[in-house]
């Protein structure tokens, strides 16, 4: 079996009404389930503090680490940030962190 194409263009996943997510899906389950629960906590957050519109998050994966671009829509202005990494859960984290600080210096 040829894993060298990765299917990242394959349709977001969709959390809530305002997360979407693409290239999780060939993340396993376990992992899923705690990146859902970190992602929807920024998010939440993200909503009730600054009245975000959509969080949006690609990941990539290139040899053993992964690429992660967020970005996030509020009052029709896009904040963006992205961060490399090969722990998955530390990737995601910053790269909502580095979103949050962008949200509260501005």
């Amino acid at each position: 079996m040829d894993k060298s194409h990765s299917d990242t263009t394959s349709e977001p996943q969709l959390l809530g009404g305002n997360i979407e997510l693409s290239g999780f899906k060939e993340l396993d389950g376990g992992s899923m389930i705690v990146l859902k629960k970190i992602i929807g906590n920024y998010a939440r957050k993200f909503s009730d503090q600054h009245g975000s519109e959509k969080l949006t998050l690609q990941i990539a994966r290139s040899n053993d680490a992964y690429s992660l671009t967020g970005s996030i829509l509020i009052k029709g202005q896009t904040v963006s940030a992205e961060h490399s990494d090969t722990n998955l859960f530390y990737l995601v984290d910053t790269v909502l962190k580095k979103l949050e600080n962008q949200l509260t210096s501005s």
